[in-house]
C-alpha cells in the first residue's frame, strides 16, 4: 500500500483482532453476548490481512471508515475483557446495563463497516462475500439488542427475595454463572473483596446482595450438588490449610485479623480496641499515615465487617467475635443503616454526602433510639465538617441533623466538644434561609446548657441572631428571638446583645402587633432591662407609649413582661415616672394591680408605690 498511514491503520486493526481472538473464553453469565461479538469480529479478520497483503490505496473515505472501525474494536476490547474480569455475581446483577454496552459497540462497529466501500477494494471474492455476510450480521444485532436470559434474571430475583428452600433455583444460578467448584467459589470471593476495596463498598446494597448470593451458592455447592467437580482431597485442604489473611483485613496496629474495623478521620481502617488505646495513650496522629486527626470519633467500617465475616466463612474459619456492646433491642436495622450512611461521609462523593446527611437528618428526626445510635456511631464530628460544605443543601442537612441530635442531653456535649459552636456560628452567618434558622435553633437547643451559653456568645453569634430576628422568615424570626432570650439569661451575653443594637429590632417588633412577634419581643426586653446597659438603651429608645398601651391591651404574659419592663425604666428615674403618668400608665397599673399575674400584679405595686412616694415627696416640698 502507497499510503503509510492506510498501511499503519490496517496493521493495527489487524494486531487488534488477533488481541480479541486470544481473549479467553467467557464463563459467566454474559458468555452468550461475549460469544456473539467475539465471533463476529474474528469474521472481519480475513479483511485486515487482505487489505495489509495487497498494499492497496485507499481513499479518504475508506480511511475514515477504517480509523472509526478501529475506535470501535478498541472499544470491543476492552468490554470483553471487562466482563471476563472481576465478579460473575456482579456482572449478573448489572447484565442489563452490560448488554446496552454490547448494543453500543455493535452500533459503532456496524456504521463504521457502512463508511468502507468494498466494491471498490481489490478483495478476493471469497473475502468479499464473507465481509457482507459479517456486515449484515451485525445489522441484524444492532437492529435487536441481545436480550439477557430471562431465566438467569427470574432465578437472581427468587434468589434475591431469601427463598432458601428453592435449591433447584440455586443449581440453575451455580451452573449458569459457572460457580460449581470450590477454586470458582475462592475467585468469586476474592472478586467480590478486590471490588469492594477498590470502590469503598458502594454501592452498599448492591455489595450485600452480592454476598448474600455467594453465600447461597457456597452453601449449595458444598452439600452436595451433583454439578461440582470438589474432589476429597480439596475438601481436606479446605479444612486444614491455613489460608493467609488479606492485608486490608489486618489492624495496620496489631496485624492481626480485624474483629471489629473502625475508620478514623483520615479515611485509614483499624481495629477499634488497637486504635482506641493509641488515642487513650494521647497520641493525636493516624498510626499509619502520621497526618493529624481531625477529630477522634471512630466510624464503624460495616463494609469491611461483613467483608471479612465473608471470607472467614469461605476458607472455613470461625468469625472472630467483636467485644463491641450489643445495640439496643430493636434499633439494629438502624445501626446497619447509620453504618452504611457514615460511610458515605467518609468516603463518599458530594452526592453521596449530601444525601447521606439528608438521610441521617430524617433518622434523627424520627426517634430517641436513632439519635443515640447515630452519635454512638461517630456521626457527630463528620456532620460537623459537612457545616463548612461548599454545597448549600449538604449544610442544611448536616446543620439540622445535628439539631435533631441534640435534643438527646448527651449528644449536646458531644456536639460542643467537637468544636462544633463557630461552625455553627459560620452557618448561621452565611448560610442559606434553611440553615440559618435550623443554626440557630440548634444555638437555642445548646444554650440550655449553662456553660454553652458563655461559649455561644463568646463565639459571636448574637449579631447574626439580631440580623435573623430584622430578616428571616416568620420561623426565623421565632428561631432567633428563643435563642437570643436564652444565650441573654447569662449577664455577658445581655451586654453583647445591647451592644450589637438589638434594642431597636425589638421595639419595631413591639410596634408591629401583626408581626407575630411581640411576645418575643417583650420577653426579650423585660431579661434585657434587668442589666444597667439595657436599661440605658431600652429608655433610650423611648419605649414609654407603646409600653403602656401593651400593659392595658396586651395578653396576660405581655401585660406581665411590659410592667417588668416598665419597673425596671421607673426605678430610681422620676422622669421616666412622669411619663408614664402623663401617658395613662398610672389607670392601667392600678388595673394591673388588680387583675394580672402574681408577678404583673407585684411588678404594677411596685411601680404605683414608687409614683406615690415621688408625689407625696413633690407635696411636702410644695408645702
Amino acid at each position: 500500500m502507497a499510503d503509510q498511514e492506510g498501511g499503519d491503520l490496517v496493521t493495527q486493526l489487524v494486531e487488534l483482532v488477533r488481541e480479541i481472538s486470544g481473549l479467553p473464553e467467557c464463563r459467566n453469565a454474559l458468555r452468550k453476548m461475549y460469544g456473539n461479538l467475539m465471533r463476529r469480529v474474528k469474521l472481519l479478520s480475513p479483511l485486515f490481512e487482505e487489505l495489509k497483503d495487497n498494499e492497496q490505496q485507499l481513499d479518504e473515505g475508506d480511511l475514515r471508515g477504517l480509523q472509526s472501525l478501529r475506535i470501535a474494536l478498541n472499544l470491543a476490547f476492552e468490554l470483553l475483557k471487562s466482563v471476563n474480569d472481576g465478579s460473575k455475581i456482579f456482572q449478573a446483577l448489572q447484565i442489563d446495563k452490560t448488554a446496552s454496552k454490547f448494543h453500543v459497540v455493535t452500533t459503532q462497529i456496524e456504521e463504521a463497516l457502512n463508511q468502507i466501500h468494498y466494491d471498490k477494494l481489490n478483495l478476493s471474492e471469497e473475502v468479499h462475500e464473507q465481509i457482507e455476510l459479517v456486515h449484515i450480521q451485525f445489522k441484524r444485532a444492532k437492529s435487536r439488542m441481545d436480550s439477557p436470559d430471562s431465566q438467569l434474571q427470574k432465578d437472581l430475583s427468587v434468589a434475591s427475595n431469601g427463598n432458601d428452600h428453592d435449591l433447584e433455583t440455586i443449581k440453575r444460578l451455580s451452573e449458569k454463572l459457572h460457580l460449581t467448584t470450590i477454586n470458582d467459589l475462592k475467585r468469586e470471593s476474592i472478586a467480590i473483596h478486590d471490588m469492594v476495596i477498590s470502590t469503598g463498598g458502594y454501592p452498599e446494597d448492591r455489595f450485600e446482595m452480592m454476598s448474600f448470593l455467594l453465600k447461597k451458592i457456597k452453601n449449595c455447592v458444598m452439600i452436595g450438588n451433583p454439578e461440582t467437580d470438589t474432589s476429597e482431597d480439596e475438601k481436606i485442604i479446605m479444612r486444614h490449610r491455613s489460608p493467609v489473611i488479606p492485608d486490608d483485613f489486618r489492624c495496620p496496629i496489631s496485624l492481626e485479623l480485624m474483629k471489629d474495623p473502625v475508620i478514623v478521620s483520615t479515611g485509614q481502617t483499624y481495629e477499634r480496641s488497637s486504635i482506641q488505646k493509641w488515642l487513650d495513650a494521647g497520641h493525636k496522629t493516624c498510626p499509619k499515615t502520621q497526618q493529624t486527626l481531625l477529630h477522634t470519633a471512630l466510624t464503624p467500617n460495616y463494609v469491611l465487617k461483613s467483608l471479612i465475616a465473608l471470607w472467614c466463612d469461605s476458607n472455613g474459619i470461625e468469625l472472630p467475635k467483636s467485644n463491641q456492646k450489643p445495640g439496643r433491642p430493636g434499633s439494629e436495622c438502624d445501626r446497619t443503616v447509620i453504618g452504611s450512611l457514615l460511610q458515605k461521609l467518609v468516603i463518599g462523593d458530594s452526592d453521596e454526602q449530601r444525601s447521606a446527611a439528608g438521610e441521617l437528618r430524617l433518622l434523627a428526626k424520627r426517634n430517641a433510639d436513632n439519635r443515640v445510635c447515630i452519635a454512638e456511631a461517630g456521626a457527630i464530628p463528620l456532620l460537623v465538617e459537612l457545616l463548612s460544605s461548599r454545597d448549600g443543601r449538604t449544610q442544611e442537612h448536616a446543620v439540622t441533623a445535628l439539631l435533631n441530635l441534640s435534643i438527646n442531653e448527651a449528644n449536646k456535649g458531644i456536639i460542643v466538644s467537637v468544636g462544633a459552636i463557630p461552625e455553627i456560628v459560620d452557618v448561621l452567618k452565611t448560610g442559606s434561609t434553611e440553615a440559618r434558622e435550623n443554626a440557630a435553633a440548634t444555638l437555642f437547643s445548646l444554650s440550655v446548657v449553662d456553660e454553652n451559653k458563655v461559649a455561644i456568645g463568646a463565639a459571636g453569634a448574637i449579631p447574626p441572631l439580631i440580623d435573623l430576628l430584622q430578616e428571616g422568615t416568620p420561623r426565623g424570626k421565632k428561631d432567633a428571638a428563643t435563642a437570643i432570650f436564652n444565650l441573654c439569661i447569662y449577664q455577658g451575653n445581655k451586654v453583647r446583645a445591647v451592644r450589637a443594637g438589638i434594642v431597636g429590632p425589638l421595639m419595631e417588633l413591639l410596634k408591629d402587633a401583626s408581626g407575630g412577634m411581640m411576645d418575643e419581643a417583650l420577653a426579650i426586653l423585660a431579661i434585657l432591662a434587668s442589666h444597667h446597659e439595657g436599661k440605658m438603651a431600652i429608655a433610650d429608645a423611648e419605649p414609654m407609649g407603646v409600653l403602656v398601651e401593651v400593659i392595658r391591651t396586651g395578653s396576660a404574659r405581655n401585660r406581665e413582661n411590659g410592667s417588668a419592663v416598665l419597673w425596671s425604666l421607673c426605678a430610681g428615674d422620676v422622669r421616666s415616672l412622669k411619663m408614664m403618668k402623663e401617658l395613662g400608665g398610672e389607670e392601667v397599673l392600678k388595673e394591673l394591680s388588680e387583675n394580672g399575674t402574681d408577678r404583673a400584679k407585684r411588678k404594677a405595686g411596685s411601680v404605683l408605690e414608687l409614683l406615690q412616694r415621688i408625689e407625696s415627696v413633690e407635696t411636702v416640698i410644695g408645702s
